[in-house]
């Protein structure tokens, strides 16, 4: 106790240093934790926008078709859509069928990818179909009703309620064509994606393709609270044996994104290394010059009898106060930093006009933090070790101070 109390007093004998390394220490907790808790909220809203459009926070797939695309590989999903909506954590799942096709005007025609939806529940959970009015959608799965990119009706240079014809490749191999009315527009903000959408029902494009029944993939739509834990070993165990269908996750399905998340972070983790650097220097140098002012005093406690031993803890126990009130400030303003973030957001609209797109995916421009509790608790005490470790050197050059050279240093 008298060890901590004498550290204490030696902190504050110079005020402004110690403020200052507490404050340095503060703030860069504070923009540690603030930007993870954004970054792990903005990836968040990020997946949820992608998963929902695409393939779902788990994806079911015949072979391989989640990397090759190839439109062969559809399958009858019989009772599967129902037996997994009834897992506790589903909130949806949505049936898709995906050809590539050919879409032509009475002027121009365009390669397109059109897709077959239930529009009931497409609507349901994907944000961009949510956009559309009741009157501008797809009225059945049999309807001749389509969805159309905005970039592709203008390169179709069609309007709504117009008709185009599609022309797709019949499982037979033979083509097959059918006249569709543009029902309504979608726009994504994704170009590629733009240029080429098409949805119709499902039954009608299935029945173009001559595979009635069928889908490429069967989206599966988590409630929010089983997102962090998704029960893909419950789908799996669910499949038909019999078939080669095969149940993934949104990370395997949709690799870019994945992969621009990962890179995303580690340029993050490069940023806080590098912010954790100079507060470990800014430490040393703060306590290095404790010492040095306080070489006389050392020298004499140790011609008085006290042990090297003593002094190197009371060095440590320092740097330990310092880090312990300096991580006291930063989680008080991380915590208060990351609580606006979660109730009013980053409107990134303030600097950026267009769409925001990641990943191929394109998010809501407001971006909002989320609580990442061990984390921070992680983050604060790792301070902790680095102000301990910061310590060294200063309480090791304590320790060696010869007596008879102290008294004669001023």
């Amino acid at each position: 106790m008298d060890l901590l109390r004498l550290a204490w007093r030696n902190l504050w004998r110079n005020r402004r240093r110690t403020l200052l390394t507490v404050g340095a220490i503060g703030f860069s907790l504070l923009l540690i934790q603030t930007f993870h808790n954004l970054a792990i909220g903005s990836y968040r809203q990020m997946v949820n926008s992608g998963v929902r459009s695409g393939s779902g926070h788990i994806g079911i797939y015949a072979g391989d078709y989640a990397l090759s695309r190839e439109e062969t590989l559809s399958y009858l999903p019989g009772e599967l859509p129902r037996t997994i909506t009834g897992l506790a954590d589903v909130q949806q799942v949505v049936p898709r069928l995906y050809l590539p096709g050919l879409a032509q005007s009475s002027r121009e025609s365009r390669g397109i990818l059109l897709t077959g939806i239930n529009p009931e529940l497409e609507r349901q959970i994907n944000p961009f179909l949510k956009r559309i009015p009741d009157d501008r959608m797809i009225r059945g799965l049999d309807s001749r009703d389509a969805l159309i990119g905005d970039r592709l009706m203008d390169e179709l240079k069609l309007k709504p309620g117009q008709k185009l014809v599609i022309t797709v490749q019949h499982r037979d191999g033979e083509l097959a064509a059918e006249l569709f009315r543009i029902r309504g527009v979608v726009r994504t903000g994704v170009k590629e994606v733009d240029h080429s959408l098409v949805m119709v029902g499902l039954n009608r494009a299935g029945r173009l393709a001559g595979i009635p029944g069928q889908v490429h993939e069967l989206a599966v739509i988590l409630h929010d609270s089983a997102v962090d834990r998704p029960p893909l070993k419950e789908v799996q165990a669910l499949l038909p044996t019999r078939n080669d269908v095969r149940a993934l996750s949104w990370e395997e399905a949709m690799p870019n994104l994945a992969d621009a998340i990962k890179l995303d972070y580690a340029s993050q983790k490069f940023i806080f290394a590098v912010i954790l650097l100079i507060v470990s220097i800014g430490l040393i140098n703060t306590l290095l010059m404790s010492v040095m002012e306080r070489i006389r005093e050392f020298g004499i406690l140790i011609a008085l009898g006290t042990r090297p031993a003593r002094l190197r803890a009371l060095i440590a126990v320092e740097a330990l106060l310092l880090g312990a009130v300096g991580m006291t400030v930063g989680c008080a303003l991380g915590s208060g930093a990351t609580w606006l973030l979660i109730e009013y957001g980053l409107d990134l609209r303030w600097f950026i006009t267009q769409e925001l797109e990641f990943g191929g995916v394109v998010f809501d421009p407001i971006l909002r933090a989320r609580w990442d509790w061990p984390w921070m608790a992680g983050m604060g005490l790792l301070l902790m070790g680095i102000c301990l470790l910061a310590s060294l050197y200063p309480a090791r050059k304590a320790a060696r101070i010869e007596p008879a050279r102290a008294m004669r240093h001023h």
